[in-house]
């Protein structure tokens, strides 16, 4: 964790290969239907197979519209702003604010977080690996809460390491885990990974985001490996669909 000093002001998007076939590899009429051809082995989707879309941003925006707060107070998204004016809100099955993102580039020593890239560097995480090593906030998109205090203590809302957050940045959603906590009175903070997700600029003393950002933290959604990418985007998905009704 580091303790942030002013609001910070984009997603590598995943690549995907494609093989090329060559001219010989198919005969000419691969992958057109042969009248013939049963059913069940005819190339490309049946009629009516649509493959359901992942929850989009606006769908769970919408069910994060209204507040029904439970913070005993509010919290300030930078240490130098003197007003608090975020509320920690909670649902059923979620807790959420709406805020900025700073950038958290505490736990491993990379390339990218380092104590000449961030002031701030602390080479430890709230948050260990399966092997009790420091999370990498280069690799892996997580969220920091704020560490327990009066105004709220995340783990009486169900969340701890490892609990799936879905966070929502210009109509993109992508799914992070809880992996550092930060001072108890400032609010809205993630990872180097998960800004970079997000299309928020990474680095840790000139990036972030002003404003904009929505975290919705899943409760008693703890993943294990908590560095596993892959389980919290699948468990993630699974979440937001019961949460959006889809599920």
């Amino acid at each position: 964790m580091r303790t942030r000093t002013f609001a910070l002001t984009a997603v590598t998007s995943a690549v995907c290969g494609a093989a090329l076939l060559g001219p010989a590899a198919l005969p000419a009429t691969a992958g057109v239907p042969v009248p013939d051809t049963p059913p069940d082995t005819r190339v490309g989707p049946a009629p009516g197979d649509v493959e359901d879309p992942a929850v989009s941003a606006e769908e769970l925006l919408a069910e994060v519209r209204s507040c029904r707060q439970i913070s005993r107070g509010k919290y300030r998204t930078d240490a130098n702003r003197s007003k608090a004016t975020v509320p920690v809100c909670g649902t059923t099955d979620a807790v959420f604010w709406k805020a900025d993102m700073d950038i958290d580039c505490d736990g491993r020593r990379t390339k990218a977080c380092n104590t000449k890239s961030d002031p701030y560097f602390q080479p430890q995480t709230a948050f260990q690996t399966s092997r009790g090593k420091p999370l990498d906030s280069a690799r892996l998109p997580f969220v920091v809460v704020p560490a327990p205090g009066r105004i709220w203590d995340y783990r009486k809302s169900g969340l701890t390491g490892g609990s799936v957050v879905a966070v929502i940045h210009k109509g993109e959603v992508r799914y992070a885990v809880i992996g550092d906590t930060g001072p108890a009175g400032i609010i809205g903070e993630g990872s180097y990974a998960l800004a970079q997700e997000l299309s928020i600029d990474p680095h840790p003393t000139t990036g972030g985001a002003a404003s904009g950002v929505t975290y919705i933290a899943f409760k008693d959604s703890r993943i294990s490996p908590i560095e596993s990418r892959a389980e919290a985007e699948r468990r993630g998905e699974a979440l937001a669909r019961a949460f959006v009704g889809r599920g």
